[in-house]
């Protein structure tokens, strides 16, 4: 049985990642990083495979 995708807060994505909330921003609207996902009316978050693709390699 495979392991469910975990949905992860901008906190997490923030100190996963290294970098700060206007450049996740910036680069999401760019296209060069993964967009968040609507979890709640007033919450998003991001799938933790789609940081840790991210993460491993940046550029793509």
């Amino acid at each position: 049985m495979p392991v469910p995708d975990r949905i992860i807060r901008l906190n997490t994505v923030l100190s996963r990642t290294g970098l700060s909330r206007s450049t996740i921003y910036r680069k999401i609207a760019d296209g060069t990083f993964p967009a968040q996902i609507r979890i709640s009316v007033n919450g998003a978050g991001w799938r933790e495979s789609d940081i840790d693709r991210w993460i491993a390699d940046p550029v793509a």
